[in-house]
């Protein structure tokens, strides 16, 4: 998808503060700094559109992307980064299973995985609470670039594994360095539209 136009429209902790137009949304799931905010700003050819950190923790809310008018891209805080009170994890806990189960526009849900390293627990967690609800996911095994290419399979299966993918779910291999699995990604999210 060639991508001109695209704003953030908003940033959300509240059903009411969504936005109202009935558009697909795409949300993006994943541990803190795993890189979905790279993976959206690679997605609509942008250097930071989606603030991205080193520090894990900096997506407090629900960042609702409207891209070409036509889709939004939903960026959830990450999980797993224990530099977090519990209160606030809890808040932010509740804020995502509020927006995954309750919203009628969301047509999937792509885990960002690390392509270099098997899925954590709370990756597990993840994938199977999207299961539970039956939501359709896409996962993205992002850093591909820091993999020799001769050993993506190797590492896709032990993430298809780890997560004891659906039949349906596929894995992209990803990278935002060089743009692998760009155009898949763009397929695999707007055959779902």
């Amino acid at each position: 998808m060639k991508v001109n136009q695209v704003e953030l429209v908003i940033s959300a902790v509240r059903p009411e503060q969504y936005p109202d137009e009935q558009l697909p949304e795409f949300a993006l799931a994943g541990r803190s700094n795993v890189g979905k905010s790279s993976f959206i700003n690679k997605m609509i050819n942008r250097k930071a559109l989606a603030r991205t950190s080193s520090k894990p923790g900096k997506t407090q809310t629900l960042n609702f992307y409207k891209i070409e008018e036509s889709v939004y891209f939903v960026d959830v805080p990450g999980y797993g980064y224990a530099k977090v009170s519990k209160s606030e994890r809890a808040a932010w806990g509740k804020m995502i299973e509020t927006y995954f189960t309750s919203r009628e526009g969301l047509k999937a849900a792509v885990l960002v995985v690390d392509l270099r390293h098997a899925p954590s627990k709370d990756d597990v967690m993840m994938y199977d609470f999207l299961k539970h609800y039956d939501l359709p996911c896409v996962v993205v095994a992002t850093k591909a670039d820091k993999i020799p290419k001769g050993k993506w399979e190797k590492h896709k299966k032990v993430v298809r594994e780890t997560l004891d993918l659906a039949k349906g779910d596929e894995i992209i291999v990803f990278s935002s360095e060089t743009g692998q699995g760009k155009d898949q990604a763009w397929n695999a999210l707007k055959s779902r539209m």
